[in-house]
């Protein structure tokens, strides 16, 4: 079975791909932390994110990358977006997603074009999302316990810009699948939204 899992930045889809991988035991995919890595790569090598050429040679980014604690910071975050609009990158990492997905006995894959692009015959597709606001307000916990220095308005401000790019990009635009179940946690916590996203993929089985 593979299970889809789209949805903006900080939406819960990330957690909610994880708990749905633990509790279904099938192999979990992180696809946002693919155009992260090249991102990180980019600027490694001081090219330019928003250069097609310098970030599909970043996709040959070495695989121990996937390990710095790096790839989790906004200023990352931002990069994997700018990186993420050009088509050769998408096309770059296409097949390394398709064939974790292909994998005997399925996976779980969360990212923004899972249900669309990577995977379009998966059996469960799920888009999640949240308010702007919803989203900030969690992203800024999340960021405060680290001990980034951020104020609300600045993630506020950072998530308006990547909702505009990844909605708006010609390669793979962030849009929910057109069978995709929807589901909105800007008003549920933790356990409630991946009770949502289990009931979701229990009744796509059914």
């Amino acid at each position: 079975m593979i299970i889809a899992v789209d949805g903006p930045t900080a939406s819960g889809k990330g957690t909610i791909a994880k708990a749905l991988s633990e509790h279904f035991g099938l192999p979990h995919l992180d696809t946002g932390l693919l155009y992260r890595a090249v991102g990180r790569q980019v600027a490694l090598v001081g090219g330019n994110p928003d250069d097609a050429s310098d970030a599909l040679r970043a996709t040959g980014f070495p695989d121990g990358l996937l390990e710095d604690p790096e790839l989790r910071t906004e200023e990352t975050g931002g990069l994997a977006s700018r990186v993420s609009v050009h088509p050769a990158v998408r096309q770059a990492l296409f097949d390394r997603q398709r064939a974790f997905a292909l994998q005997p006995g399925g996976a779980v894959l969360d990212g923004r074009d899972i249900g669309t692009v990577i995977a379009p015959d998966a059996e469960a597709k799920l888009y999640i999302t949240a308010s702007v606001s919803a989203r900030a307000q969690r992203r800024f916990r999340e960021m405060h316990e680290r001990g980034v220095p951020v104020t609300l308005l600045e993630i506020e401000d950072d998530l308006r810009r990547r909702d505009e790019r990844d909605s708006n990009r010609a390669a793979a635009p962030l849009v929910p699948a057109p069978d995709a179940m929807i589901i909105d946690t800007s008003s549920l916590n933790r356990e409630e939204a991946i009770a949502a996203a289990i009931a979701a993929v229990e009744e796509a089985r059914t």
